[in-house]
């Protein structure tokens, strides 16, 4: 298992949280979507061979955030 750590911008409310963790969940290979809403910290554990970095910034960007870096 491996786990990323990206920064979120635009979410301010625990909607918007259950918004980002719905677009990454149903991802292969994701086994964990833990967010910090203060900080707009998103942890992803996922299994590196069915899932990466450009799909869990994909699905952030179709739920209408941004992710920064």
């Amino acid at each position: 298992m491996e786990k990323i750590t990206l920064t979120v911008k635009g979410m301010t409310c625990m909607g918007c949280v259950a918004s980002v963790k719905r677009m990454l969940e149903p991802i292969p290979g994701v086994s964990a979507v833990d967010i910090t809403l203060d900080n707009g910290q998103v942890v992803i554990g996922y299994d590196g061979a069915l899932a990466g970095p450009e799909a869990f910034k994909a699905a952030i960007q179709d739920a209408g955030y941004d992710v920064v870096g």
